[in-house]
């Protein structure tokens, strides 16, 4: 018998509607479907009864069958404690209650067998028991039991209102009792025997009521696979769909403007990376499809000339290209790398931001929309309804975490056709992410640095060793270099932010007194035109020493600039910590970046710095971050929706992740559209979760 899978929680015998509506609110659980797929969080193997003279003083859950022969109150300071002695044919020990005293007098019988199960404690000379849970032995054995008891993710509420974890195994047992333990199979037979997984009916079984270790292995595992693979075939089919149904614009010919950039004005040799990326680019521009690719290219690793390249093809096929970045500093700072690298090309480049005079624009939405201007940078300014182009063929996003989904499909509406798309990140995605979260764009990474560049040493400091910091900055001014010192910005307190980096300037003003060394300032509160002038005194080499918040994050380039100090660096983010490090060791000198944090520092914290200190590879930064923060805070909550799992961990599942993958690849290339006799439960399987869940549903 099958019991549908869609029914309200409330019908299951033994729930009724307040604990359904308990349910509900604090575990999210709706119907069978969800209480199904309420996985245990751990285990307690009941595989073994131990004598009371086997007893080892450690603090393992151990599970004991004996007899209560006497009860005892004993008076301690707050209230009473009940003591019972239990013994076996070994020996005696003692179970302990501190609360619920009544209850426990008038529902346990002396001289019955039970068993008892918890931690056991050594006090004065003998073992106890606090709270132990209870069963009489002859219940004991007429249960569904199970060696491995299943612990069950909960509540303070729940607890509190008497669902404990035997309650919610007890009803997850009914559900079982209902269904026969019936469940319909999900994934292929193909599948199941190329990679050898256990029935879906099996596979929920043992994770609920797990006959052995090795049972309990493979039905995670068969579980983990199946949740990533739907994942999976969802963004490839998607991937699929956007390739087939929006066409993009053939960009047929590599024509003057390429060939020409690349023969004769390539500032330097382009890396292996490079060029492997440049080709993948030219592959998708010729094809019938719109190309959407995710760029993806540590700090320095040359992702601008990339973009450039891509330009070109657009410009030789006599199409406009645009550059979106999110601030102003950075879009000034593509504007002005690809004004020099175009110097000889004759192409006519133009910059649109919030400062942007009106005769300015002006003339900028008219040679745009007759066609003339053939490239343009700019900020959000690009996205007002305005800004018309007359054919947009590629349009490239840096940072584009920073843009939001409504904010990029107005670029894409610029146009009858939406344009190819490239998004460009400095911010390394770990693999794992990248194939969940972005698996429906195709990525091309950047993972080598130009050559000739040195890396960045990093080293940890404490306020103690200020004085050295400040000697060491002397030095480095006297060698004619410039150097930035960030504080941090936690955005509850402006006010707090200010503070620190105003008392920061002040003693750095004191240690560094005019007119020996120019100081500059930069941060959040000030007027563009202040930023700009203190940012092009810098630039000028006017100024040796940047004070400023984070502002500085993403973008600036001062090759001159050789150390980086990071004030509070335990404030910071991982990636936060990597990009700004990213602002120094721009030039062929050898640069420094200097952590500085108080005595006092969460073991997170130390895992932090330590890896900064460890490596240079952001890759590797990434996947550090990854771990200690988890994959909804990296990708911040518009799409963390993709990694509400149910069973699978895309950090310690990494490897069931690319065997998904593969797999849900190799299927689609045989059978795009699911339609052979032996894909049949795949389609039925994927049409419903696409009916039944949310979580499908969202734009990367």
């Amino acid at each position: 018998m099958s019991v549908n899978l869609q029914t309200p929680i409330d019908y299951l015998k033994g729930v009724g509607p307040n604990r359904a509506d308990l349910l509900r609110k604090e575990l999210g659980i709706y119907t069978y479907q969800d209480l199904i797929n309420l996985f245990p969080n751990r285990y307690i193997d009941r595989t073994r009864f131990y004598k009371i003279n086997e007893l080892q003083r450690n603090n393992a859950d151990v599970q004991v069958i004996g007899k209560i022969i006497q009860f005892k109150e004993v008076t301690q300071k707050k209230g009473k404690r009940l003591i019972a002695t239990f013994q076996d044919d070994t020996g005696s020990m003692e179970l302990v209650w501190f609360r619920g005293q009544k209850w426990i007098r008038e529902n346990l019988k002396l001289n019955k067998s039970y068993v008892a199960f918890g931690k056991t404690n050594w006090f004065s000379g003998k073992y106890n028991m606090p709270h132990p849970e209870l069963e009489l032995l002859e219940e004991h054995k007429k249960n569904i039991r199970t060696a491995m008891q299943p612990i069950y993710p909960s509540t303070e509420k729940l607890s509190n209102k008497g669902i404990t974890n035997r309650a919610i195994i007890k009803i997850i047992q009914q559900l079982f009792i209902e269904s026969g333990g019936k469940y319909n199979e999900t994934l292929s037979e193909n599948l199941r025997s190329e990679l050898k997984l256990i029935n879906k009916s099996e596979a929920l079984f043992n994770i609920h009521f797990p006959k052995s270790q090795e049972l309990l292995s493979r039905a995670q595992f068969r579980l983990k696979f199946e949740e990533l693979f739907y994942i999976q075939l969802q963004l490839i089919i998607k991937n699929l769909i956007h390739k087939s149904k929006i066409k993009g614009f053939p960009f047929e010919n590599v024509g003057d403007y390429f060939n020409s950039f690349f023969n004769h004005h390539l500032p330097f040799k382009l890396t292996n990376a490079q060029k492997r990326v440049i080709k993948e680019i030219r592959a998708d521009l010729g094809s019938n499809a719109q190309m959407n690719r995710l760029l993806q290219g540590d700090v320095g690793s040359g992702k601008t000339i990339v973009a450039l390249m891509s330009m070109l093809i657009a410009l030789d096929n006599g199409f406009q290209a645009c550059l979106m970045a999110p601030t102003e500093i950075l879009s000034v700072q593509h504007y002005n790398g690809l004004v020099d690298m175009c110097n000889n090309l004759n192409i006519s480049i133009k910059m649109l931001t919030g400062s942007s005079k009106t005769s300015e624009r002006r003339k900028i939405h008219e040679t745009l929309e007759n066609g003339e201007l053939q490239i343009i940078i700019g900020t959000h300014a690009l996205l007002e309804d305005k800004v018309k182009f007359k054919n947009l063929g590629l349009a490239v996003i840096d940072e584009q975490h920073r843009f939001g989904v409504a904010q990029r499909s107005k670029l894409w509406h610029k146009n009858t056709s939406p344009p190819h798309v490239l998004v460009m990140t400095a911010t390394p995605i770990p693999r794992t992410l990248a194939m969940s979260v972005y698996g429906d764009l195709d990525i091309s990474v950047i993972d080598e640095l130009p050559p000739g560049r040195k890396s960045v040493k990093t080293v940890h400091r404490y306020d103690k060793n200020r004085l050295q910091v400040f000697k060491f900055i002397r030095d480095e001014i006297a060698k004619g270099r410039q150097i930035y010192i960030v504080y941090p910005l936690i955005q509850e307190s402006e006010v707090l932010d200010y503070k620190d980096l105003m008392d920061g300037y002040e003693s750095i003003s004191r240690d560094f007194p005019m007119p020996d060394y120019q100081i500059s300032i930069l941060h959040g509160k000030m007027k563009p035109a202040d930023k700009d002038f203190e940012m092009q005194r810098f630039i000028k080499g006017e100024t040796q020493i940047m004070v400023a918040t984070t502002v500085i994050e993403v973008g600036v380039n001062v090759p001159n600039a050789s150390v980086m100090i990071v004030e509070s660096a335990e404030r910071f983010g991982l990636s936060q910590l990597h990009q700004l490090r990213g602002r120094v060791g721009r030039g062929a000198e050898q640069s420094y970046c200097i952590l500085m944090t108080s005595h006092k520092l969460s073991s997170d914290s130390k895992t932090r710095l330590e890896t900064m200190v460890r490596t240079n590879d952001g890759f590797e930064i990434a996947e550090v971050d990854l771990r200690l923060r988890g994959p909804g805070d990296i990708m911040g909550t518009q799409q963390s929706g993709v990694l509400n799992l149910k069973i699978a961990d895309i950090i310690k599942d990494h490897d069931i992740l690319q065997s998904a993958r593969y797999y849900a690849k190799k299927i689609l290339q045989i059978d795009q559209n699911l339609s052979l006799p032996e894909n049949e439960v795949i389609l039925r399987t994927y049409k419903q979760l696409s009916k039944y869940k949310n979580i499908w549903n969202y734009i990367s």
